[in-house]
């Protein structure tokens, strides 16, 4: 509990669905990052399809660094694990959006939102896994 930070937390929460809902209104489509991502990657749709994901993905990636430019505290180190760590935990979350047939954006706050039990499914498995995870990391293997 060193980091909470409620009020961010709700600020950036708001954030966010404000961000999917609009999304799903103006553009009729669930703001699912893996869907998004792997539109583009697979160039599927047309060309201001393709515009959108990538203006999407561009927004995702500049966000935070214009807050970590704009940002009067600086992070001193946010990431503490290992590259190959880090790679291998990447390529399982690819794996697991394929395998769910999306990701926690596309699930957790569009479908959730939307009454989904699939998602909610979806959602109850990928945090029940994450909260395995840093049990096992942290407490058994001892920190990795």
């Amino acid at each position: 509990m060193e980091n909470f930070t409620p009020v961010s937390a709700l600020i950036g929460g708001g954030l966010i669905g404000l961000a999917s809902g609009m999304y799903l209104l103006l553009n009729g489509r669930i703001a699912g990052i893996s869907g998004i991502v792997g539109g583009l990657l697979m160039r599927s749709g047309s060309g201001s399809a393709m515009f959108e994901r990538l203006a999407f993905i561009i927004g995702l990636i500049a966000g935070p660094l214009l807050l970590l430019i704009a940002s009067p505290v600086k992070a001193t180190s946010i990431v503490t694990s290992p590259m190959p760590i880090i790679i291998i935990g990447g390529l399982l979350v690819g794996f697991g959006t394929t395998l769910g047939s999306g990701c926690t954006s596309g699930h957790g706050i569009c479908g959730l939102s939307r009454f989904s039990v699939r998602s909610l499914v979806a959602t109850l498995s990928f945090m029940a896994a994450g909260f395995i995870t840093v049990f096992v990391t942290r407490h058994l293997i001892g920190g990795l």
